[in-house]
């Protein structure tokens, strides 16, 4: 009982869901001694949900992986595990008979009604029923710890992340590239041009948004933010990451791709926009600006380039996307280009 106490206690005292996913691997391995354990995000998409296999054990050992940057390596279609796929259909514990007689468990970890992660574990057949009863509350801990978690990470009226989440995830993404930037040798460089090297940021910004809250209220305004928020989410894909940067502006990291691709990304949501019909408000429009993230960059830098192609935007004309380096590139902005 107090080696659980003490895991209990690591666990609580973790504010980053890396570090807490790491922790709930140590408890297992030290608790259970499992023959296998995955924890997998879930990531909700309009026509499939994907999961993120972010730490575990396995035959080749412990592994753990940035549980805010999403590693295509290491993702798949829910549909790819009939298990997986039961547990998050019917976000209750399945459990599934394996070959050599061990028992493969899922249990969702649920927040509004919807699975956000699953935690697969394999156990020996003869596992005591006791245990088994304790693991189901460890795994019932672990979703009250992450829901905490979401609490403090997320925008209130939107769900998006908010600002103070925006500036940590930017700085591992900046990370990231300041790695990549850094590897050398063959692997290394097939990986770089296979990721297009660099991420994208992107800022949106209402157009006209103090029209609306003085026009129809602020309640009405509320109301189009969260519509808003929900087409940026159907817009964009599962690992580009999306925030509410404050007020009417709200911020999309995008993973690597080349600039035609982005545009067209941004492009896309900058339609879905123009085109819906907002409830008690009627048709809005958004202005885009975005650029490259670099190696070595700063957020204040990026956030500058992305700023000065978004006022770009609102001077000529509004409802359009325009891209930084683009702008430089054909002297319609002074400065010097990302890239």
């Amino acid at each position: 009982m107090l080696q659980l106490i003490q895991h209990i206690i690591r666990i609580s005292s973790k504010r980053d869901r890396t570090e807490v996913n790491t922790a709930l691997v140590d408890t297992m391995e030290d608790l259970f001694a499992p023959h296998a354990f995955a924890i997998y995000r879930c990531f909700p998409a309009t026509k499939e949900t994907i999961v993120f296999r972010c730490a575990g054990l396995d035959a080749g050992g412990r592994f753990s992986h940035n549980a805010y940057l999403p590693d295509r390596r290491f993702c798949l279609p829910i549909e790819h595990d009939p298990l997986l796929l039961r547990c998050q259909s019917g976000r209750s514990l399945v459990r599934d008979r394996l070959a050599d007689g061990s028992d493969r468990l899922v249990f969702p970890v649920i927040a509004q009604n919807q699975p956000i992660y699953l935690i697969d574990i394999v156990l020996p057949a003869d596992f005591p029923t006791d245990r088994r009863g304790l693991l189901m509350g460890l795994v019932e801990y672990f979703g009250h710890h992450l829901a905490l978690l979401d609490y403090g990470e997320a925008d209130t009226l939107t769900g998006l992340a908010n600002r103070k989440t925006f500036e940590k995830h930017l700085f591992e993404v900046l990370g990231r590239a300041t790695d990549d930037a850094g590897t050398t040798g063959a692997h290394c460089q097939r990986r770089r041009r296979h990721r297009a090297e660099n991420h994208w940021l992107g800022v949106c910004d209402i157009d006209h948004f103090k029209r609306v809250n003085d026009s129809h209220g602020h309640l009405a305004g509320d109301s189009a933010l969260v519509m808003f928020s929900q087409l940026m989410r159907e817009s964009f894909r599962y690992d580009d990451q999306l925030f509410r940067f404050g007020g009417e502006e709200f911020i999309a990291v995008l993973q690597p791709a080349d600039r035609n691709d982005v545009q067209q990304v941004f492009e896309r949501f900058r339609r879905s926009v123009e085109a819906y019909e907002f409830s008690g408000v009627g048709r809005i429009t958004v202005s885009v600006g975005y650029c490259q993230l670099l190696p070595h960059d700063t957020p204040p830098a990026i956030i500058d380039r992305a700023d000065a192609a978004l006022y770009w935007a609102k001077q000529n004309g509004r409802n359009r996307v325009a891209c930084y380096d683009a702008l430089i590139q054909t002297g319609q902005l002074p400065g010097k280009a990302s890239g």
